[in-house]
């Protein structure tokens, strides 16, 4: 399948970063959309303060928004003890759960997944330290670097008051000790229900490594969780089927 048109990378922003910054600087500029992309550099948060063991012998499920969900499905598909992650959307009605419906920026989605994880694996605690250092830049509010609108809003939909608990305590943590440069925009919300993305969006990551917008925005937060937090990083992708 050719590369979805509704995710162009601007060739012209790629002379001008270039220009100023020289070839070499601009791939490193692009990892995890840098100062160039308009967002953080992937940084090694510290890990929450507060978070509570879940009992183990289930699947748990965390439901996490942040920016186009290719890279986040392909990030998390990475991740040590993390069983399934699924592309879609939530914040709003089943009936407009489609890609060409929620692109109007008018349905109150975002671009969502739905990790299944293991917790006697990987903490809920974890998930989020990885959704902080290296899924997302959490400064941008309702963009993520070059996606543009409130679909692409940074939220962290939580399953219960545990979750609610760890996602607001650990951003306050994060705030208060000026982890990043700006102020947390992501937003805490309960879970509004989870719709399945199309098909074809599913596992995009791993389907098309060398898309223009997959190498470049995409692929370097999965190198960054290698690097960063070689603990919860897996080479073998798990994929949504």
């Amino acid at each position: 399948m050719s590369e979805n048109p509704r995710r162009p990378v601007s060739r012209n922003w790629l002379l001008r970063a270039a220009a100023a910054v020289g070839a070499t600087g601009l791939a490193a500029s692009l990892v995890g959309g840098g100062a160039i992309a308009g967002g953080a550099a992937p940084i090694k948060a510290p890990p929450p303060a507060f978070n509570p063991p879940e009992a183990a012998g289930k699947t748990r499920t965390a439901l996490l928004a942040g920016g186009c969900f290719w890279g986040l499905q392909g990030v998390y598909e990475h991740v040590r003890g993390v069983k399934q992650v699924i592309a879609g959307y939530s914040g709003g009605a089943a009936a407009t759960a489609h890609y060409d419906i929620v692109g109007t920026e008018t349905t109150g989605h975002a671009e969502t997944v739905k990790i299944i994880y293991d917790p006697a694996l990987i903490s809920y605690g974890e998930i989020l330290r990885i959704y902080f250092s290296v899924a997302t830049d959490p400064t941008q509010l309702n963009a993520q670097y070059p996606d543009q609108g409130s679909s692409y809003r940074g939220e962290i939909f939580y399953m219960n008051p545990v979750q609610k608990a760890v996602a607001t305590r650990y951003i306050a943590q994060l705030n208060a000790a000026h982890v990043y440069s700006r102020p947390i925009a992501t937003r805490t919300d309960p879970n509004p229900g989870f719709y399945r993305a199309e098909d074809y969006h599913q596992d995009y990551l791993y389907h098309h490594p060398d898309a223009v917008y997959i190498a470049t925005y995409d692929m370097p937060k999965v190198k960054a969780l290698k690097a960063l937090l070689p603990g919860d990083y897996r080479a073998t992708a798990v994929l949504s089927s």
